[in-house]
């Protein structure tokens, strides 16, 4: 099911916004296996995950960490570990070829960014979460459009005001609402290289910064449905795809705002953001398309696993170099702490590739 361009546009107003559409080749609809399996089974995860929340903070501390334990192996980790292959599958470049780029891409985005761990905490904190921010909100525009009959979703305003929504709910929604339990979790981070730097981070967590910040994020929020519902209005879209995206934004937001952080961003990772990108990874790959074309999902996931192991073992060297590198007292939050930083140095070069990817899939 193609998507089509619309180069019409009901004023001149609009016309350099209407004619700079964006469209992806092939898009799947919500009902198909990879849209059931990308939009549908991440969103009841999370809906049942809800009331659970409530009593995170009264079973076990490992219960909260669970989630980010399990995303080393399922989902999480590897999801960004089939990046080496996707010149070969998008620009049709030998093995060899791309599996040096990619290498190179991330020895040098991920050794730079490393060193401004060692040199700026603080900095480098901030950098992860804007470029975090960033990545996830990507992620989950090209699954709307993808995989979500998100035809609302049409220019690049569109696109943007999507990603900053998109982004913004599992970055900045935990900081207004339990920010005691975000800034526990962001002082481990940085304190793991200098503890005293965690004080430059102090302003983010004030009263009248997290309201501004909740303002102007809510105000967002419901701008970009607005916005893209002009498509609606003028028949170029319909109201599936935007109400289900408004579904998803309300109930990401209710999720975020009453589960502990911890739990939640973990459990987002590896059965939301991770699991869509997976499916953008199985419809670039010709057998894995074929399989959840016909239903059997269980190929493609085969195929992905077995495509993403031999990087998520070399993943997992760096988060043992860390470790052994970084001082800590063995506890779950500085554990937590060593994977998010080991999460942040891979973050980087696999944001450059999937940036690379929207330019390659998007029309």
């Amino acid at each position: 099911m193609g998507a089509k361009r619309d180069g019409s546009a009901g004023s001149d107003a609009t016309a350099t916004d209407e004619t700079a559409l964006e469209s992806l080749d092939t898009t799947w609809p919500r009902d198909s296996t990879v849209g059931r399996l990308t939009m549908t089974l991440p969103l009841v995860v999370i809906a049942l995950a809800i009331p659970f929340g409530g009593v995170v903070d009264r079973l076990p501390p490992a219960v909260e960490f669970a989630p980010f334990v399990l995303s080393v192996l399922l989902f999480g980790l590897p999801h960004g570990a089939v990046d080496h292959l996707m010149p070969v599958r998008l620009a049709d470049q030998p093995l060899g070829r791309s599996l040096a780029l990619i290498s190179v891409v991330y020895a040098v985005l991920g050794g730079a960014y490393l060193v401004v761990w060692l040199v700026s905490p603080a900095l480098a904190l901030l950098a992860f979460l804007a470029m975090t921010w960033f990545h996830w909100g990507q992620g989950d525009v090209f699954a709307l459009r993808a995989f979500g009959d998100g035809d609302h979703i049409r220019t690049a305003s569109d696109r943007w005001l999507s990603l900053l929504t998109r982004g913004g709910l599992p970055m900045l929604v935990p900081l207004l609402a339990q920010p005691d339990a975000y800034r526990v979790v962001v002082d481990g981070i940085v304190g793991l290289f200098n503890p005293a730097a965690t004080d430059s981070l102090t302003p983010l967590f004030r009263v009248d910064v997290r309201l501004a910040l909740g303002v102007v994020f809510a105000g967002t929020c419901v701008f970009g449905l607005l916005w893209t519902a002009r498509h609606v209005r003028a028949g170029r879209a319909s109201w599936t795809g935007l109400g289900w995206d408004a579904v998803e934004i309300a109930l990401l937001w209710a999720f975020f705002w009453l589960v502990p952080p911890v739990f939640a961003v973990g459990l987002y990772f590896a059965v939301w953001h991770a699991v869509r990108h997976i499916g953008r990874l199985a419809i670039v790959d010709d057998a894995a398309r074929s399989a959840l074309d016909r239903g059997v999902w269980p190929t493609a996931l085969g195929r992905f696993y077995r495509d993403a192991a031999p990087l998520t073992a070399v993943s997992l060297l760096l988060f043992v170099g860390l470790y052994v590198a970084v001082p800590t007292d063995g506890s779950l939050e500085t554990l937590l702490a060593v994977y998010l930083v080991g999460i942040a140095v891979l973050t980087l070069p696999h944001v450059a590739v999937v940036t690379w990817m929207d330019r390659r899939q998007y029309g």
